[in-house]
């Protein structure tokens, strides 16, 4: 079959499901989902994105990737949501709409808009000392040399962290995995991220850790955001998962959304795969995700669906509310995508992963596409993925979101898949703004 055939029979395929979809959607999803139209109706070419469905159905011919959910946004109606390849290759199970994911640190964004919620209401201010709400941070050192038996040489830290540094990544904070020093290496053997502890007994491991760089000095991906979700539990005085649960999942409708996935829902569930030497994709055979855990990580701890997290991101791009209901307001999404990083910052890894990004609070931005990663018309974008391949995008310029799900286990991810979904969704638009 050549290209052209390819991309008509997608057009063809793509305009039948719609027509299904839309009479079936609220089945399980709910009544409250997004409307999917023809693409003509939001400004897009249905085959530009039937290139887009053309070039999913690639990666998984090639074995790539096991499957994917993409679906594209536009004007708050959906101009594409297709499913391509297997949600279990072993038992042949199809990739469906509806199918939960590990959207590891896609948590993140969702975790910011609950700790911006408290902002609102006056209980912190970006520039005060983490410590005046966790005590156990006053006073920390700073990691200044190589040090005797694996315990660096420490300093004073020259300022306290400020939330503004911990919601930006440069809070003097790492993960201990994404770069190499005594301070990694101490994070590992405490297991700072224990999923049979609790986000208290993270702060208190942290607390006997100095940080691995002086606050503000550079951006460093890190357990940052856990340290925000035991902020949040500060401020609401109950669990980080009861807060997300009444403060963003239950008011936006979000059901498929948590830190666990329930008994009933595991045939839903994508199987998460590794890509093993000669391109075999092998399953990681981890079953963490359904047991409730002790640990709620706003790091990269949620799972998720594709609506549900169009939803979160819809209710971003209109400005904090969605269907009537209010999350944050149009002031505070906009600070969210503001860059917060100090002029000159120094990066000690790419993880924002793209050159002419910048970084808000808790997302990437695109301040500079260099035409290559990032599409021209993607300027002002905010972004961000998780470590099993999922992505999401939020253009307010040109009010449209991607949302990617996929189930294949790598740190950064397969870059190739979310950057070439957003460069095809971006080139199908018809009437840029």
């Amino acid at each position: 079959m050549t290209r052209h055939m390819l991309i008509n029979t997608f057009v063809r395929q793509a305009a039948f499901l719609a027509v299904g979809l839309a009479l079936s959607i609220g089945s399980h999803a709910g009544e409250r989902d997004l409307a999917i139209v023809d693409p003509a109706e939001v400004g897009m070419s249905a085959d530009g994105l039937a290139e887009l469905s053309a070039a999913m159905q690639g990666f998984v011919d090639r074995d790539e990737l096991a499957g994917v959910v993409t679906l594209v946004a536009r004007h708050g109606k959906i101009a594409h949501f297709e499913t391509f390849g297997k949600q279990d290759l072993e038992s042949g199970v199809p990739m469906a709409k509806d199918t939960i994911f590990r959207i590891y640190s896609m948590t993140k964004p969702v975790a910011g808009v609950a700790l911006m919620t408290f902002y609102e209401e006056g209980r912190f201010k970006l520039d005060d000392p983490v410590a005046k709400y966790i005590p156990e941070f006053a006073d920390l050192k700073v990691a200044k040399a190589p040090g005797p038996e694996g315990q660096p040489i420490v300093e004073d830290a020259n300022h306290a962290m400020t939330i503004r540094e911990l919601v930006s990544h440069t809070a003097g904070l790492t993960y201990g995995f994404f770069s190499r020093s005594q301070v990694d290496t101490l994070y590992l053997q405490a297991n700072v991220l224990d999923r049979n502890s609790t986000l208290k007994d993270m702060i208190m491991k942290l607390a006997d850790i100095p940080l691995r760089q002086q606050p503000g000095a550079a951006w460093h991906y890190s357990v940052a955001v856990d340290v925000q979700g035991y902020l949040v539990e500060v401020l609401a005085g109950k669990p980080f998962d009861e807060v997300l649960k009444e403060r963003i999942f239950d008011p936006l409708g979000m059901k498929d959304t948590g830190f666990w996935i329930a008994p009933e829902d595991e045939p839903r569930t994508a199987t998460m795969y590794q890509q093993r030497g000669g391109g075999t994709l092998a399953p990681n055979p981890s079953r963490e995700y359904f047991t409730k855990p002790a640990f709620f990580s706003g790091g990269g701890g949620l799972v998720s669906t594709a609506m549900d997290y169009t939803r979160f991101a819809e209710m971003m791009l209109n400005g904090g509310e969605l269907e009537g209901v209010r999350i944050l307001k149009p002031e505070t999404v906009k600070l969210m995508h503001t860059n917060q990083l100090p002029e000159g910052i120094d990066f000690i890894n790419p993880m924002i992963g793209n050159p002419g990004n910048t970084f808000g609070i808790d997302v990437a931005i695109v301040a500079a596409p260099d035409g290559e990663s990032d599409h021209p018309l993607a300027k002002g974008e905010y972004w961000w993925y998780g470590a099993g391949g999922t992505w999401f995008g939020v253009n307010p310029v040109q009010d449209l979101i991607v949302v990617g799900m996929i189930q294949k286990f790598g740190v950064p991810g397969p870059k190739e898949v979310r950057t070439t979904s957003k460069r095809l969704a971006y080139e199908a638009i018809t009437d840029p703004s």
